[in-house]
């Protein structure tokens, strides 16, 4: 809300700007028309503008503004080509896009360049001097923006060793988020909530690249003491293809990993698969949703904390030494499935 406000602001400061300079403009034709003679219209066109000559200059130097007009059209068409293939090439991947982004920003800076030094021929500047002395003035703003080239050469680097590109997810500094842009000095993460990260590229320093392969997504699921492990373990294989069905994101499993913790008042198992970064979250909320769908079709709530006044009936769950050795069974099935698919994150 404030940057709108901010906008604003300078968006009719702007317009004032612009407006005041146009009634001067206005105003200086108006008293050189009006009285040509007066005190002040003489004083105008010895020191700020001789309406009268305004044809005759612009007669004579029509030849100039021709020139310049050609090499204006002609430098844009060659840039807004160049723009347009490159903008072409950047839907064939996250590759192509990154490195085409940044060759784009470069072609926009030297088109640019090229139509002030070919103008200022066209005037009649000698531009092999200017262009020299620029060589020089770069060499002494070159020794006073070290950290500018720092964060152009760190950017290059970052394209050519191909470390993240335009719509890959990473992590830099703990902000996890897409990357939306990497220019010639800095690169702009968004995150879920919408907050851009703008880091200057010579201050990257750890990255993780989170879409380069399938992320582990793990759901911790809870079921009350009373009932028995291994037939909790049976509902969980006669329902993984359910899971997997109903969860379309899912790439690869899920499997079941096995116990993980006791709380207070449940046994912790837990469930995991793999799938791209970006659904990763919800794949979890997914699996646990899932999980709780199962326990409750077969009458198994998770239990709560609670102060016990008196004894409620008892439910009792009977397994047989069939079921106990399917659960086994799937349990060491599970382990040998999900064996590289340790979770790294709590």
């Amino acid at each position: 809300m404030e940057n709108r406000k901010n906008k604003k602001v300078f968006f009719w400061v702007e317009m004032a700007i612009i407006s005041l300079f146009l009634l001067a403009f206005l105003t200086c034709i108006i008293i050189e028309l009006a009285a040509p003679n007066a005190e002040i219209s003489v004083w105008m066109k010895e020191n700020v503008w001789d309406i009268t000559k305004t044809g005759a200059t612009i007669r004579a130097h029509i030849p100039t503004l021709i020139n310049s007009l050609i090499y204006i059209v002609f430098v844009y068409a060659i840039c807004k080509l160049i723009r347009v293939f490159f903008r072409a090439r950047m839907r064939k991947s996250n590759r192509t896009k990154t490195i085409f982004a940044l060759l784009d920003g470069f072609v926009k800076y030297a088109c640019a360049i090229a139509i002030i030094i070919l103008i200022l021929r066209a005037c009649g500047v000698d531009t092999t001097a200017l262009i020299a002395s620029v060589g020089v003035l770069t060499l002494v703003v070159g020794l006073g923006a070290q950290p500018l080239i720092a964060d152009i050469i760190a950017g290059i680097f970052i394209i050519f060793e191909n470390e993240y590109n335009v719509g890959e997810i990473i992590s830099i500094n703990n902000f996890r988020g897409t990357v939306i842009e990497i220019g010639i000095r800095s690169t702009k993460l968004l995150d879920a909530a919408g907050n851009i990260l703008i880091i200057n590229n010579s201050a990257i320093g750890d990255v993780v690249n989170l879409s380069r392969e399938l992320s582990l997504a793990v759901a911790d699921c809870d079921f009350p003491y009373d009932v028995p492990l291994e037939l909790v373990e049976n509902l969980i294989k006669n329902n993984l293809e359910r899971i997997k069905l109903n969860i379309p994101d899912i790439v690869e499993g899920p499997y079941y990993k096995g116990v993980c913790m006791y709380k207070d008042s449940n046994v912790t198992i837990k469930i995991v698969a793999k799938c791209e970064e970006e659904f990763r979250f919800q794949v979890e909320r997914d699996m646990l949703r899932e999980y709780r769908m199962i326990l409750k079709e077969n009458n198994i709530d998770i239990a709560f904390p609670q102060v016990v006044i008196n004894y409620p009936d008892e439910k009792e769950y009977h397994t047989s030494e069939l079921s106990r050795k399917r659960a086994d069974k799937f349990h060491s099935e599970q382990r040998e499935l999900s064996q590289d698919m340790e979770e790294q994150q709590n």
